[in-house]
């Protein structure tokens, strides 16, 4: 909830243990602000500040316990008491920031650029902690530029001290930055001058991206151009701050030819060249350096998931059209990498934003991540990061409440939570609801269930009165609005206490839920009313212990 006559501005992305907090509230009017601290359903701290001339600036050391998200509320009140202003974001304590990747990008990297800190003031509000910086490179086998201005391998103007000024603006944040790279991509030069070194559809014939604007090489073990490529993230991590690397692939081939005609699975290929990756970076940047690779298309998901890599990372295409797919994807990967985060890319237009918020509600749900957001304003809407689009205004808004949203309640999303929702989600039901969408159609309540020590998590995604079930085309209207859910879950043990919270509205703290008990065919139940469901509510059932 932000109050256009308040705003919290924090200093960092996320927090490390013992790391103070220190916030900015700025207001229109007002003498007074009341700021509150609260994990999940419960209130952790109050405390109060005077504004002069309508700011106040204030520290708070949260517990050092990680991972850990935390809502914070600002109430700005005027001498008689009366309430002006109220304003409402989200924070963490990490001990690292793959623990809860919020990933982003950025794309601008021209000499001169004059909107750094902005930028940086932008991500801090959606809680980005991770950047790609994206097609930074001087060519894709010489990562680091001869000169400080250069120009890419598509004419574009560039400058290594520009990237070095956003690393720097970046990390000061605590937003870790990743340079992108390629596999096995390669300038149509370089491979001329080391044919050897190529993957092959047939003796004599390379793989290419593009009309030959790249050659595709061979990233094999035993592979000049795997050593080669390696000894450029070497230079890039010797020469810059950059946190770790970033690993891209084009989804195809799956299988080639090296140059003495033998076959090359990368399939196998890939987790080699990911482990010898993690382990450069691991000796460069010692714990604090990551490792991602793109499991395009969710290929080979089972043989990278489990890799030295620090995040499994998936860009989605076809077949994994619906809305529904989202989920699988990021519980699938989730179990192949042993609870390892999920990011995935998938690219839509600002201006669907049904799609938007609904690929949101399933990705947050199933405890992933979304690549979306980085520079300012805008969405990644293109698997060419620099055609993103502008956002609204409005839809601004509607990010900052979803992002606010998967920070606060991170501890039962994830991390904190590992996916029941084939053993659970049908002991969900709503009155008159289909509420079982696992088939890939629409007019269904999907539930998605997350699962802790002492919790449940049940998250309501409205999939009623929509077009089509496919996120990847336009939604022309939102969904159906459903008021006056009457709801029942089956139980095995006693419940404590139930809670609510959503994303759509203006208020996203939790709303404690009075529910009755009782029996059915089953077993034991639990039964309760929801006044309204959107797009995403999640609904906390806390176990007694």
């Amino acid at each position: 909830m932000t109050d256009p006559a308040a705003s919290i501005t924090l200093d960092k992305s996320y927090y490390q243990p013992g790391d103070p907090v220190n916030l900015t509230i700025r207001a229109a009017a007002g003498q007074r602000a009341t700021v509150t601290v609260s994990y999940l359903n419960r209130v952790i701290a109050t405390f109060e500040a005077d504004l002069l001339d309508g700011t106040a600036t204030v520290d708070y050391t949260p517990p050092p316990e990680t991972p850990r998200g935390y809502g914070l509320t600002v109430v700005i009140t005027v001498a008689n008491g009366d309430v002006v202003a109220e304003a409402s974001t989200a924070f963490d304590v990490l001990d690292h920031w793959i623990q809860s990747p919020r990933y982003g990008f950025l794309t601008e990297f021209a000499p001169g650029r004059d909107n750094i800190d902005e930028t940086m003031d932008w991500l801090r509000r959606y809680h980005v902690n991770g950047l790609q910086f994206y097609d930074w490179q001087y060519r894709h086998e010489t990562l680091m530029p001869p000169t400080s201005d250069y120009r890419d391998l598509l004419d574009k103007q560039m400058s290594l001290d520009t990237i070095k000024a956003l690393i720097a603006a970046a990390q000061d944040s605590n937003i870790a930055a990743m340079p992108y790279t390629a596999i096995y991509g390669a300038s149509w030069s370089f491979y001329e001058a080391h044919p050897d070194w190529a993957l092959f559809q047939y003796p004599g014939r390379p793989y290419a991206f593009g009309d030959n604007y790249l050659a595709i090489m061979n990233p094999a073990p035993d592979s000049p151009w795997t050593d080669h490529l390696l000894g450029e993230f070497r230079r890039v991590l010797a020469e810059t701050n950059f946190d770790g690397i970033h690993i891209d692939q084009y989804g195809a081939p799956m299988v080639g030819l090296d140059h003495d005609n033998q076959r090359v699975r990368l399939d196998e290929a890939f987790p080699a060249f990911i482990n010898a990756t993690a382990a450069l970076v691991d000796e460069a940047r010692g714990d604090t350096g990551v490792t991602i690779f793109n499991a395009v298309r969710n290929w080979p998901m089972p043989a990278v998931a489990p890799s030295d890599q620090d995040a499994v990372y998936i860009e989605v295409w076809e077949p994994y059209r619906d809305f529904i797919d989202l989920h699988r994807i990021v519980v699938e990967a989730q179990k192949l990498g042993n609870q390892k985060p999920v990011i995935l890319a998938a690219y839509m237009s600002p201006a669907w934003a049904a799609n938007v918020r609904l690929a949101n509600a399933m990705i947050f749900a199933s405890g992933g991540y979304h690549i979306e957001l980085g520079e300012p304003g805008v969405l990644l809407a293109d698997p060419y990061f620099p055609k993103f689009e502008t956002m609204t205004p409005t839809m601004q808004q509607v990010m900052q409440r979803y992002y606010d949203f998967r920070v606060r309640y991170e501890n039962v999303l994830y991390p904190g939570a590992v996916d029941a929702t084939t053993e659970r989600a049908s002991a969900l039901s709503i009155a008159g609801v289909e509420t079982l969408a696992w088939n890939g159609t629409k007019d269904a309540v999907a539930v998605i269930v997350r699962q802790g020590d002492d919790f449940e998590t049940f998250s309501l995604v409205n999939l009623l009165g929509i077009a089509h079930s496919y996120w990847e085309q336009a939604l022309p209207a939102a969904p159906t609005v459903q008021h006056d859910l009457h709801v029942q879950v089956r139980v095995s043990k006693p419940v404590r206490q139930v809670w609510a919270a959503s994303p759509d509205f203006d208020n996203i703290a939790p709303q404690t839920v009075p529910f009755t008990t009782g029996s059915d065919a089953v077993g034991s139940t639990i039964s309760f009313n929801l006044s309204e469901l959107q797009y995403w509510q999640i609904i906390v059932l806390d176990y007694a212990t």
